[in-house]
């Protein structure tokens, strides 16, 4: 309590102070705030985070702080009125079984057998994580005053600043709550905004994970076909109009499993449509920070772009770190922001305080921009590589699409048209995923990415679960053995 009382106390000094400095003018060191108001510099850090998080001052790592430059007079806040029709007016609809299967999950989650090549796992191998750092984190947070005690509910202030600075745009701190994951906050969003046995639109291929969240809450995943450049604006019109849906689920950056971005032109256009279907989008902004070293500047967020309250964002540290650094960020405007609280508090309480410290020591630390140059460097080579592998090793697999972030690759299977690649059959993905398995390399089989009948049989090759390039070759090589082996059996398909 006291530590707490006395950050309170110096910041609400600082605040009275602000007057006498210019915008942008630098503030007295915190060597010199301790020395004056003799408190501990962890209370001189808090306390100028929470004049961050007020928009009253701006941190610089190693320059010290400043007064917050004067901003004009902000933009009127978009009109979020639609939400309390989009939140109440479930109407009559036929209630869907809910079923919890958690195989689309599993199989990205589960070890492989000794001697089996991972090109299934869905994180990056521990050689790609940064364990150091993370230690190192860990460490320094467990000595914080307070860190084992409870947290806010929606999460401890500094973090959620640096989420909100993360989106971009308008979206303040007091828009984010800080979740237990990805997978938790999409949980927490697809319960908010829709009732059961309501239509949710997916795109066409998507994330199994969310698929089975979306059944487990009683809900009807309704697909929307993407191709390179993201969902299709046309075809996501007509679903809304068709199905009556509240809510659409996308990845607009490095889709899972394609790797598509959204194209620019995409960007408003889904929204726009969104927002006259008075629907909202959960935008699964899941592996940003994965992006290969040779991509251009990124899109940002479509939730920095949004004024309307329209997206809920859910962003995650979780892919860019490891697979037990569970700290995500939920952002939305609006009414509903509090029906996502409440389920999550409700759910959860809140996510574990000396887990949030930790992440604030990461991200604050100059180990972490460190890691994500070596992690885009290091995920460009080994995409590089297994591109390259499959382009000799096995042609006959269709790559539509190399993507420039993310973690895999989305093969499509051969149907015996249009080529000279014989067909392997309706269930060749199932074939082939079984046979290198036998061969010494597990797959990910492409149907539990599609909530309706697939076009035809795909794989996804993750090459970042693997301990490097080498595994990467092998792997391929091994594949090739399996394909061999399939394509040889005229039965190989049911």
């Amino acid at each position: 309590m006291q530590q707490r009382s006395s950050e309170g106390d110096l910041a609400e000094r600082l605040r009275r102070e602000l007057d006498r400095y210019s915008p942008g003018e630098k503030l007295p060191s915190s060597r010199a705030l301790v020395e004056r108001f003799r408190v501990s510099p962890v209370t001189v850090s808090r306390a100028l985070a929470r004049l961050a998080a007020d928009g009253l001052v701006v941190t610089r790592p190693g320059a010290g702080a400043y007064r917050a430059p004067a901003h004009p007079a902000p933009t009127p806040a978009g009109d979020t009125s639609w939400q309390e029709v989009a939140l109440s007016a479930d109407g009559a609809v036929e209630l869907v079984p809910r079923t919890v299967d958690a195989s689309g999950v599993t199989v990205s989650l589960a070890a492989p057998p000794p001697g089996v090549l991972e090109f299934n796992g869905g994180y990056p191998h521990p050689s790609l994580q940064p364990e150091r750092a993370m230690a190192a984190a860990l460490a320094r947070a467990g000595r914080r005053p307070g860190a084992w005690g409870r947290p806010p509910l929606e999460g401890l202030p500094e973090l959620r600043e640096w989420f909100a600075r993360e989106i971009g745009g308008a979206v303040t701190a007091a828009e984010v709550l800080i979740a237990a994951g990805g997978q938790a906050a999409l949980a927490t969003a697809l319960r908010a905004l829709a009732p059961p046995g309501a239509p949710v639109l997916v795109e066409s291929p998507t994330y199994p994970g969310m698929l089975a969240l979306a059944r487990a809450a009683g809900l009807r995943p309704v697909p929307v076909p993407v191709d390179p450049d993201g969902v299709r604006p046309g075809l996501l019109a007509d679903a809304f109009h068709a199905t009556g849906a509240r809510v659409f689920v996308c990845q607009p950056l490095f889709q899972n499993p394609t790797g598509a971005v959204l194209a620019p032109a995409r960007r408003a256009e889904v929204l726009r449509i969104a927002r006259e279907a008075g629907a909202f989008v959960i935008e699964d902004d899941y592996v940003r920070r994965l992006v290969h070293a040779d991509a251009g500047p990124l899109p940002r967020p479509l939730a920095a772009d949004d004024p309307d309250g329209v997206v809920v964002h859910v962003g995650s540290l979780t892919k860019a770190t490891s697979p037990s650094f569970r700290v995500s960020a939920l952002a939305a405007r609006g009414p509903v922001l509090e029906r996502l609280r409440a389920i999550q508090v409700v759910d959860s309480f809140f996510v574990p305080r000396p887990l949030q410290e930790a992440a604030l020591e990461l991200v604050g630390s100059p180990a972490w921009p460190r890691h994500l140059r070596t992690l885009s460097a290091e995920l460009r080579i080994r995409r590089s590589t297994m591109t390259g592998a499959l382009a000799r090793e096995l042609p006959q697999l269709a790559l539509p699409y190399v993507p420039s972030g993310g973690y895999h690759l989305w093969l499509r299977l051969p149907d015996g048209t249009g080529g000279t690649a014989p067909s392997l059959g309706p269930g060749g993905e199932s074939a082939l995923t079984s046979a290198a398995l036998r061969a010494g390399v597990a797959l990910t089989p492409g149907r539990p990415y599609f909530a309706a009948e697939p076009p035809a049989g795909h794989l996804r090759l993750s090459f970042a679960a693997v301990a490097g390039t080498g595994e990467i070759i092998e792997g391929v090589r091994r594949l090739r053995a399996a394909y061999d082996e399939v394509a040889r059996e005229p039965a190989a398909g049911w």
